[in-house]
């Protein structure tokens, strides 16, 4: 199972994010951001085995992605953003 963090500052993106991500079996969202700083803390906490990551929350995104591959373990992180 694929254990992923979703990271975005908006919501709805975040919720149709986890609907569309809910029918798969082997993926499971363990939690969901809405800025960096809270990606950087919740990714310690949760140990995700991917974070989604939207470039434009809280803290620049791309130093949030920075921050997040130093933890170990460090989870993938793909960048998602309009």
């Amino acid at each position: 199972m694929l254990r992923l963090l979703l990271v975005d500052d908006h919501p709805v993106v975040r919720a149709g994010l986890r609907g569309m991500l809910a029918g798969e079996p082997d993926l499971e969202v363990v939690g969901e951001a809405a800025d960096g700083e809270e990606a950087v803390r919740i990714s310690a906490e949760l140990k995700p085995d991917v974070v989604l990551m939207d470039l434009r929350p809280g803290i620049d995104g791309a130093e949030a992605t920075r921050r997040i591959a130093a933890l170990d373990p460090a989870p993938a992180v793909l960048v998602l953003t309009t």
